[in-house]
């Protein structure tokens, strides 16, 4: 596995920010994996920031995410700045227009302690 670079158009790279800790992609037509625990952010009832969202991932059970802070919401060769949001929205996933399938997915709400 080699060290990536690029902040965008990499798999389990955080767009506009955070570049793999390293290439764990398996060749085209493989299924691949991501574990990923996610932090939202955490505002203040004025809409504040008084946590940004952290997450860690695992791309076919290689840490190449490390408990990241989340600057924003993530878009392609952009950071836009946070806002003010629910805690809870819905999943979205991502297949930039190509086939993509999807299966097993897991979801597991985390009960979270503010300090």
């Amino acid at each position: 596995m080699r060290r990536v670079e690029s902040r965008d158009g990499q798999a389990a790279a955080v767009y506009g920010q955070y570049p793999p800790l390293v290439n764990a992609s398996r060749p085209p037509g493989q299924w691949q994996t991501h574990d990923i625990v996610f932090h939202g952010p955490r505002f203040e009832t004025d809409g504040k920031l008084r946590r940004p969202a952290y997450v860690t991932v695992l791309h076919n059970g290689v840490l190449v995410q490390d408990h990241v802070a989340i600057m924003g919401p993530t878009e392609h060769k952009q950071r836009p700045p946070y806002h003010a949001t629910p805690e809870k929205l819905p999943l979205m996933l991502q297949d930039h227009n190509h086939p993509v399938r999807f299966r097993n997915l897991w979801i597991r709400e985390l009960v979270e302690t503010d300090p």
